[in-house]
């Protein structure tokens, strides 16, 4: 595999309201992990739409990792331009940095948000475009990232798709607990949630 693309859960759909909610440290280091996996089997290049929560904390671990001198190259591909309109002004600054950041960015509908229609070609494009997908998701709850999902599904029934599960998320969350056994109190002080 070379193309990897990730998508998953927008933020609000977790209840997450704020980037330093510990919920999102633990979201990362899964991402983290799954993603060095795959550079090690040959992954070359990430690729996103660059919306809220899963995908810029995708963004965040992959310029880490290029930090780290691992050889992943990222990409973001909105569907349309000008996505962060509506976000948060926080959210729309950390968006510019990320896509000024990105070793690629190109919207793939010139103009704003037109209708639907730009979703589903978002979705068939990253099929199309990747050799596999890695989704935070739930199959239970699968939340907005089912579209993407089953359009996958239907285009392309042999598309490999990865998942990270919540019992990925608890093992990580195990993993910090026997690694750094204050980690939570020490969030917690910093945080100011005594």
């Amino acid at each position: 595999m070379k193309v990897l693309h990730v998508s998953g859960y927008k933020s609000l759909e977790m209840g997450i309201f704020k980037e330093n909610d510990p919920k999102v440290h633990i979201i990362k280091a899964a991402i983290r992990k799954r993603i060095i996996g795959f550079i090690e089997e040959g992954l070359k290049w990430v690729i996103v739409s660059g919306q809220m929560g899963v995908e810029l904390w995708t963004v965040e671990v992959v310029l880490d990792l290029k930090e780290e001198e691992y050889e992943v190259q990222l990409a973001i591909f909105p569907a349309f331009e000008n996505q962060d309109k509506r976000w948060p002004e926080m959210l729309q600054e950390k968006y510019q940095e990320m896509v000024m950041t990105a070793d690629f960015y190109k919207p793939l509908y010139v103009g704003d948000y037109k209708g639907p229609y730009q979703f589903r070609a978002r979705d068939a494009w990253f099929v199309e475009k990747s050799d596999a997908s890695l989704l935070l998701m739930d199959e239970e709850y699968p939340g907005s990232v089912r579209y993407f999902y089953e359009a996958a599904k239907k285009t392309n029934e042999d598309y490999p798709i990865y998942f990270i599960t919540p019992m990925d998320l608890d093992d990580i969350v195990e993993e910090i607990q026997m690694t750094d056994p204050d980690y939570w109190i020490n969030l917690q002080n910093n945080q100011g949630l005594k």
